[in-house]
């Protein structure tokens, strides 16, 4: 049954996620480790027994999240299971380079430096309050983009995550994502309602931030993926190094297509998907999206153990 792996992007965060991993796995414990060392901090402190509003900061979940799903994907392979036994990966806006880094493609330490940055840029992009994201439930990604053009009036708003088919997230200025809500509710939206975020991600305000992680991949070494991984911005696979980097670039202003993601794996003969990581968020989706797939969550060592049976 052909399979792909798939990892979970902000909002996913609990604390305490990946703790149970760490204490019955060494793999998964040297993954929380190598990230702390790699950040100069003990953000595995923050993860296991921090306050969750300092763990939601865009700097923090992004490699809290990220070390959760490489400890899950450590563990799985300790227990016999192999990166190989997907025929794709992909993940979630941050959860991209999760897959990558689960694939080989980039070095644990620079995944997360990587996302230490683009946590901060991204929320150093647009002062507080300027900027916000809706979630649009009940209209088609074609309406809800037609919406957000009608809702600009010369700001920014645009659809940000395409994450099923009846669920897309707009972002940008305050305003006009205000408008949108209101103009999405006229057009027949079951719900519109404003995101709990400290930044518009995935729109043109986010130009800072992409800048800042041009200069970063630019001096990061990436290699080939041992496992194809499909891009956000391109809703297909990608293997060529050079092309994952200005990939990345372009995913920070860009759209996280993951509605056509998942079609396409599943067009490709995908039947099984596990999400590896914090949550079930994916699953979610996924079900909507890929109605004859099955789908699993694989972040605690019951998971694993139940995966086994």
């Amino acid at each position: 049954m052909s399979r792909a792996f798939v990892f979970p992007g902000q909002g996913a965060q609990v604390i305490g996620m990946g703790k149970a991993l760490a204490d019955a796995y060494p793999a998964a414990a040297s993954v929380f480790a190598e990230v702390d060392e790699a950040l100069g901090e003990k953000l595995s402190a923050l993860i296991w027994e921090g306050e969750i509003a300092e763990l939601t900061l865009t700097a923090n979940a992004q490699p809290a999240l990220m070390a959760t799903s490489i400890a899950a994907m450590r563990a799985l392979e300790a227990e016999g299971f192999a990166i190989t036994d997907a025929a794709f990966l992909a993940g979630h806006s941050l959860g991209e380079y999760s897959a990558l880094c689960a694939a080989g493609s980039l070095s644990l330490a620079d995944t997360a430096k990587l996302l230490r940055l683009r946590g901060r840029s991204m929320q150093e992009a647009v002062p507080v309050g300027m900027g916000a994201m809706a979630a649009l439930l009940g209209l088609d990604f074609e309406t809800a983009a037609a919406v957000a053009e009608e809702a600009a009036q010369g700001q920014v708003c645009q659809a940000a995550n395409d994450n099923d088919p009846s669920q897309v997230v707009i972002s940008g200025h305050k305003e006009a994502v205000e408008r949108a809500t209101v103009i999405a509710k006229e057009k027949g939206a079951k719900r519109a309602v404003l995101l709990p975020v400290s930044a518009p991600f995935h729109c043109a305000l986010m130009q800072p931030a992409a800048d800042a992680m041009a200069e970063a991949l630019a001096g990061t070494a990436i290699k080939a993926p041992a496992v194809p991984v499909v891009a956000n911005v391109r809703a297909a696979a990608v293997s060529d190094p050079e092309e994952i980097r200005r990939l990345l670039v372009e995913q920070v202003t860009g759209s996280v297509r993951w509605r056509e993601s998942v079609a396409w794996m599943a067009g490709q003969g995908v039947k099984e998907f596990w999400e590896i990581g914090a949550g079930k968020a994916l699953s979610g989706m996924i079900r909507r999206i890929a109605k004859e797939a099955s789908c699993r969550a694989i972040g605690t060592p019951e998971d694993i153990a139940a995966l086994k049976a």
